[in-house]
Parts: structure tokens; C-alpha cells; sequence
């Protein structure tokens, strides 16, 4: 036997026969399981005393050549081992103590929150094709964040949708020229529309020119529907998002002779609204499905306001509309 196996071996040796390793419940348990004899040691012991009494030579053993000895020295560690891991479970990083954890979560407040449940207001816009969930995904960030920029709408469609293709000149030139078709079509129209005919395959499938047209296309009815331009020729303006747990409807209201902005909400869950505008907000919870208002002092028209729609139980992230009295 080798050097190394030698020495692997003796290391072995001299964990079981440590001082915290030969207690008494080894002695009573691990030691008892050796071929049914209750305390092999002692007489192990015993029978080398003898030897030595009858005058013999104590017999020396290569650890090596001894296999029922060396598989035993294995079980032994392998159930030492076993033991301290059923004593002293390990514990995650994040964890300081042992924790017993749930086989599955029966309480709303500890379920996982879907990302995203906004989404499902792509079945309610006027597409001639289903863009796949992470561009309109992508493409409804994009709006969120444009939505209370000062540029115009034909500026606000490109940067919304330039991220999807390459970034050279051809590509933004040609960008340019399909936005100009999209805003000259009618609100919410496919057909006016000369650049997308008879499309009748998956977005992957389109050609770059018309997956252009497509994306331009969502970002604008986007825009209108999350923009609420309201006035006193128009005091009352409604709007609908549709989620994954169902519809939101909104009402807002410019009520001229209080100098108030009023929004009323149905709510398909529990929510929160946060108005703000001139340096003002107010916020409204709901603990549950129904209606909840939130209103504002509105004494100057021509001021923006923005109104934060936030369902915790379907999206991590509130929705914002603007708000604009004229």
C-alpha cells in the first residue's frame, strides 16, 4: 500500500478515534454494529493481552491489507457523518437560524407577484398582428417613461421603438419615414395604414419594414390611451386598461367650478392611486375589488398631472397616465 493511501487512511483512523468520536453513543451504537459483536475493542483488547501473557509477539497490521477493517473505518465515518448532519443541518447564506418553511403558500401577502400583468391590454388595441409578450412588454416601458416628455409624438414614437433594430442611419432614416405614416393615419387605424397589407404571419415572420410599422403602431395607440387630455368644452373624460384579473376603469373628472380634479376608479383588485400636479398629490388605498377616488385642487388649467395606478397583487410596477387640463 502506498504512502498517500497510507496516510488518508490513518487521518481516518485518528478522526473516529478522536476524543468527541469515542463517547459513549459510539461505543453503544456505532460499535455494536460490527458483525453483532457488542464491544469489539475490549475484546480486541483482551485477546492482544493474552498474547502478550502467553509470552507472544503482538501482531502488527498494514491497514491497507485489512479490507473488512478499512470498509468498516467508512461506514463508521459515513454514519458519524450522517449523524452531525441530522444534529446540525446546514444553513443557506441568508440564514442565521433553521427555518421551516411551507410546502406551499396559503396567504395572498406571501404569493409570488407576476411581473408584468399589464400586458393583457395588448388584446384590447387594433393590430393586425400579436407582438410577442417581451417587445410589448418593452415597448409599454418605453411609453411609461416618454409619457411626460415634452417632445413631440412622432419623436417620442422612434425612440420608443429604435432599440428594437439595428442602430445605422438606413435603419433610423427609414424609422423616420414609416412614423410619418403612422401618424398620419387615423387613431386606432390598421387599414390606412399602406406599409402593413394583409399581414397574415407571426411578428418573427414580417419583413424589418413592417415589424417597424407594427411596433410604431402599438407605441401610439399606447400613448393615447395613457394620455387624458381634458378640458371645459370636455370636462369628463373615461378610460379602461385591461389586467390579468380584469378590467380597470377609470373616470376622470375636471370639475371647473370647484377647482377640482377628480378621478374615480373600479378596481378588479386591491389598490393604490396617487394623483399629483402643481406641487400637490393625494393617494387613495382600496383593500379590496370596487371603487376609489382621489382628488386635487385644479385652479390653473395647462398643468400636467400624472396619475399612478398600482396593483401590488398583479405587477411590480405602477401604471402612470398623464393628466392634462386644458
Amino acid at each position: 500500500m502506498n504512502s498517500d493511501s497510507e496516510s488518508f487512511h490513518h487521518q481516518l483512523l485518528s478522526l473516529v478515534l478522536a476524543e468527541d468520536v469515542t463517547t459513549t453513543e459510539f461505543s453503544s451504537v456505532d460499535c455494536q454494529e460490527i458483525n453483532g459483536v457488542e464491544n469489539p475493542l475490549k475484546q480486541t483488547t483482551g485477546f492482544e493481552g493474552g498474547r502478550q501473557e502467553l509470552g507472544g509477539t503482538p501482531q502488527t497490521f498494514q491497514l491497507g491489507e485489512i479490507p473488512t477493517v478499512q470498509e468498516r473505518f467508512q461506514a463508521v465515518i459515513k454514519h458519524r457523518l450522517q449523524l452531525q448532519i441530522q444534529n446540525r443541518p446546514p444553513l443557506f447564506p441568508w440564514e442565521t437560524q433553521l427555518v421551516d418553511y411551507p410546502d406551499y403558500a396559503d396567504e395572498p401577502s406571501v404569493a409570488f407577484v407576476p411581473t408584468w400583468g399589464w400586458i393583457a391590454q395588448q388584446s384590447r388595441l387594433n393590430l393586425p398582428v400579436t407582438l410577442p409578450e417581451s417587445i410589448f412588454r418593452q415597448l409599454l416601458a418605453k411609453c411609461q417613461v416618454l409619457l411626460t416628455s415634452s417632445l413631440p409624438l412622432g419623436a417620442k414614437l422612434v425612440q420608443a421603438v429604435e432599440e428594437l433594430f439595428p442602430s445605422d442611419t438606413q435603419t433610423l432614416n427609414n424609422l423616420n419615414s414609416i412614423a410619418g405614416l403612422v401618424l398620419r393615419s387615423p387613431s386606432r387605424s390598421v387599414e390606412a395604414l399602406e406599409t402593413m397589407p394583409n399581414l397574415q404571419n407571426d411578428y418573427s415572420d414580417l419583413k424589418e419594414s413592417q415589424q417597424m410599422a407594427l411596433s410604431l403602431l402599438t407605441v401610439k395607440q399606447l400613448l393615447e390611451t395613457l394620455t387624458i387630455p381634458i378640458s371645459l368644452t370636455n370636462p369628463v373624460v373615461e378610460r379602461e386598461w385591461l389586467t390579468n384579473v380584469g378590467v380597470l376603469k377609470l373616470k376622470i373628472e375636471y370639475q371647473s367650478q370647484k377647482s377640482k380634479l377628480r378621478v374615480q376608479g373600479e378596481l378588479p383588485t386591491r389598490g393604490i392611486f396617487q394623483l399629483q400636479g402643481n406641487g400637490t398629490q393625494a393617494v387613495a388605498h382600496s383593500s379590496s375589488v370596487g371603487s376609489l377616488i382621489v382628488e386635487l385642487p385644479c385652479q390653473h388649467i395647462n398643468q400636467t398631472y400624472t396619475l399612478e395606478v398600482d396593483f401590488p397583487e398583479i405587477d411590480q410596477q405602477p401604471l402612470l397616465f398623464v393628466i392634462n387640463p386644458t
